[in-house]
């Protein structure tokens, strides 16, 4: 918890906390000055999400929560140390669509420029997607640099990937720090490694259902682990609805088609064919199938997995813009084709993950997808190992359901990284 001091005291470091979501930031900050030896306060916190506003509360019962920080004069903040903010990241995401500063998520940014213009703390630190390096050409990280050095801070900036600071779980973001006095160093952080195993709790309920029980008839258990269930993509990692016969049973070389259409709909030569901008997965004619599969039965194969669902005819899509926007619409003037059904999210469970590996990447939208083994059966991961997984101390409360956990955990940051990144913080401004 917070350790408040005397405003006069020079052993507290005072610091605010925007877009705070859970407090994750807050946290690795927290600890990290304590470690440092000195007291922290935060003097001020803006968050809007009902839920995440919740679990502030939880953890700190005696702190006014402040809303929508646009509407707040950055004169009436307290003075204070250090800033941080986890400002929106769905601007720059891959996840979203990348409109950066034309998003009105993207402008909040200049509300953390302007507190900071007006307050000038000693220092600052930032967390972001890792699509923000990229965006726009790597001109939205150059407006950020350059808006934040003309304030006068020595600005630093690096992708760092949280698998190195004992979480395991391969999250990269894009962390921006700055003092008045130096740039702060990113690099060399002592490594720690963990797996899975060392963070999952042991003996908790399974889960029971048509699709499990299916699962676990045609797979071991520990020929589960890593796999993914989907029939977007090809490979070994990969169970497909054919392979689980989820749609009506297949044979050997039903399977063997599947596959290579699996494959091949990928190539970007099938669209240099259709005289259409590249996508990745797009149907196939008969005529196009035939020079990668030759078979006398090939008509029939094909449309017997049709009418089992395996397989769709269908148009391939062309590319349209409109006003700077771009999708796509299927082109009836091509000739029809065969494509794979089903996509990315389309099963109850999405992959299974191996203890004695580490966690994709988790976003919100798949979180309650990824399963884990418990003993001879499966579940979803439980709250507790989400916070582990972003390596939240375990005294966190984290009171809510699984639903809205998942969510506010897919949005956080990883609390260790943040810790490394601000004892080197707190060591350039004291």
């Amino acid at each position: 918890m917070t350790k408040k001091k005397s405003s006069k005291n020079t052993n507290v470091i005072k610091f605010i906390d925007l877009f705070a979501g859970i407090g994750g930031i807050r946290a690795g900050l927290e600890s990290a000055i304590h470690e440092c030896g000195f007291a922290s306060e935060c003097v001020f916190t803006s968050e809007i999400k009902p839920h995440a506003i919740s679990i502030l509360k939880q953890n700190h019962p005696n702190e006014k929560i402040i809303g929508d920080i646009t509407k707040v004069d950055a004169k009436d903040i307290p003075d204070f140390d250090i800033l941080c903010a986890g400002f929106p990241c769905q601007a720059f995401s891959a996840a979203g669509k990348r409109e950066g500063f034309a998003d009105t998520r993207g402008t909040l940014f200049f509300d953390v420029e302007r507190i900071l213009k007006t307050k000038k703390p000693k220092g600052f630190i930032l967390e972001n997607v890792e699509g923000l390096v990229n965006h726009d050409k790597g001109r939205t990280l150059q407006v950020i640099l350059s808006h934040l050095e003309d304030i006068g801070y020595k600005v630093s900036y690096k992708v760092i990937n949280s698998k190195n600071f004992g979480v395991p779980q391969e999250r990269k973001r894009i962390y921006i720090t700055g003092t008045f006095s130096k740039k702060i160093s990113l690099d060399d952080f002592p490594l720690e490694r963990k797996k899975l195993s060392d963070i999952l709790e042991k003996g908790k309920p399974t889960e029971d259902s048509k699709f499990i029980r299916l699962l676990l008839s045609k797979f071991r258990i520990d020929e589960l682990y890593g796999k993914s269930i989907k029939d977007k993509r090809g490979g070994k990692s990969n169970i497909h609805s054919w392979d689980l016969e989820i749609k009506g049973k297949t044979t050997k070389e039903e399977r063997k088609l599947l596959d290579k259409i699996l494959t091949e709909r990928r190539k970007k030569k099938w669209a240099e064919i259709y005289n259409i901008d590249w996508m990745d997965g797009m149907p196939l004619t008969e005529e196009m199938i035939a020079s990668f599969y030759p078979s006398k039965k090939l008509t029939s194969l094909l449309n017997g997995l049709v009418k089992k669902g395996y397989i769709v005819y269908e148009h391939p899509k062309k590319k349209i813009v409109e006003n700077g926007v771009s999708y796509r619409e299927y082109d009836t003037s091509l000739p029809k084709g065969y494509n794979i059904v089903a996509g990315k999210l389309s099963f109850e469970i999405n992959k299974i993950l191996d203890p004695n590996d580490i966690a994709p990447t988790l976003v919100a939208m798949d979180m309650q997808k990824l399963y884990v083994v418990d003993g001879g059966g499966l579940r979803k991961f439980t709250l507790r190992e989400g916070l582990r997984l972003f390596g939240y101390p375990e005294n966190f409360k984290f009171d809510i359901n699984e639903k809205n956990g998942f969510d506010l955990l897919g949005n956080t940051v990883v609390v260790p990284v943040i810790k490394a990144v601000c004892k080197r913080l707190i060591s350039s401004i004291r």
